[in-house]
């Protein structure tokens, strides 16, 4: 399909919340994509991506499989297959009875679980690093070097919670533990929005690393004070994309 009929009916398709005349316009997107990526898939998923990260498509838009497909001159198979690409990125929830939609994701939700994690986990860290054995020391260096090689943003999310949960883990504090897993689970998708909105790069292996070796050695001022390091950058990371969101 030519690229501006494609346009055309991008901009015909595909509506704003709550506009019953007007439709938002994700020809400048495909446009600067420089061409049709490989896949049908990519195109797509690419496409939305920016709008999602750049604030053209905002939190609770629904995506409604059928009207992508015929915007983007394309079977509802890769859009299909896109938007489950797009969750694994928290970029979009599967809403029952309403499909797709576009993730609501706020910076004062973001800031509080920052805030959140910085009250629990050097307080759970404290108390685990006494009691850690060689083998959970094994367990996080292994984890670690899977997150190095993953490229599924989702597994990411997976692996980071259990690296930190494998050195909380021996804090004989059952309650605080299990509250601590609750909120890096909910972290889960804070992450995935982080990595496709920053890249891998902000995900601080460096500060796993030293937050480890320090563990691993006993120390657990440089244990803690590396992971208020590594929660700080984090929240300040997040917070520097949504002010430059506007």
């Amino acid at each position: 399909m030519p690229k501006r009929e494609q346009a055309q009916r991008t901009r015909e398709h595909v509506g704003e919340p709550g506009s019953a005349g007007r439709a938002l316009d994700l020809s400048a997107l495909i446009a600067e994509a420089g061409g049709r990526p490989r896949t049908a898939t990519a195109f797509v998923e690419t496409t939305l991506r920016a709008a999602i990260l750049t604030g053209r498509l905002p939190g609770g838009t629904p995506l409604r499989q059928e009207d992508l497909a015929a915007a983007f001159g394309v079977s509802r198979m890769p859009v299909r297959e896109a938007l489950r690409q797009l969750e694994a990125q928290a970029l979009i929830d599967f809403v029952p009875h309403k499909g797709a939609v576009v993730t609501d994701i706020s910076a004062s939700g973001a800031a509080d679980i920052y805030a959140i994690r910085l009250a629990l986990e050097p307080a759970v860290l404290e108390r685990s690093i006494p009691h850690l054995t060689e083998a959970d020391f094994a367990r996080a260096a292994d984890l670690i070097a899977e997150m190095d090689s993953e490229p599924d943003p989702a597994r990411m999310g997976d692996l980071n919670r259990r690296f930190h949960m494998t050195l909380y883990g021996a804090a004989g504090r059952p309650k605080l533990i299990a509250l601590t897993e609750t909120h890096l689970t909910a972290f889960d998708r804070y992450l995935r929005f982080q990595l496709a909105a920053k890249g891998r790069s902000h995900l601080s292996q460096d500060d796993h690393r030293d937050m480890l070796d320090a563990a691993r050695q006993g120390d657990t001022e440089g244990a803690i004070r590396t992971l208020r390091r590594h929660i700080d950058t984090a929240a300040s990371n997040i917070a520097a994309f949504f002010a430059e969101k506007g």
